[in-house]
């Protein structure tokens, strides 16, 4: 997990086309601990969002087979249950609720130490890729954290 980078999967476990399994680990530092909060750092609740939509990302990316970009358009019911300090292993995971009309539901989850930390229902507007830049840099991401079958275009 890269807090700073908004790379936070580290390993996919498992996809298939309607859900998806994967692990982040929080640093022991990052720049964002310096605010949040000083000799006390916990990660925003905000980054946990962005981790399970990361995640959603990633099993839509492989349904779509790359085809289609998934962008964050809505967060329902977010609830967080617990605090996350450095160094903790993360269990992220979503399941595929809708897919269709240019949208598709997730519903996903944070789970550490068998202990559920967050789970939300995240909407995710899906459009061609604006650039081939972008599906270049997912790709090479996609690859990097072990998401299955991603060849260069």
């Amino acid at each position: 997990m890269r807090l700073e980078y908004f790379q936070m999967i580290d390993r996919v476990r498992s996809v298939d086309a309607e859900a998806i399994a994967a692990e982040a680990v929080v640093p022991d530092r990052s720049p964002v601990f310096e605010g949040h909060f000083p000799g006390h750092p916990l990660v925003p609740g905000v980054l946990l969002v962005e981790t399970m939509a990361q995640a959603s990302g990633y099993l839509l990316l492989h349904r779509f087979g790359f085809a289609r970009m998934p962008f964050l358009s809505g967060v329902k019911e977010a609830k967080f249950r617990s605090f996350v300090v450095p160094e903790t292993r993360l269990e992220v995971s979503a399941r595929l609720e809708h897919d269709g009309s240019g949208y598709a539901v997730t519903k996903a989850s944070i789970v550490a130490d068998g202990k559920r930390i967050c789970d939300a229902e995240l909407t995710f507007r899906t459009l061609p890729f604006p650039a081939p830049e972008l599906e270049a840099a997912m790709r090479a991401r996609a690859a990097r954290i072990g998401l299955p079958g991603q060849a260069p275009p």
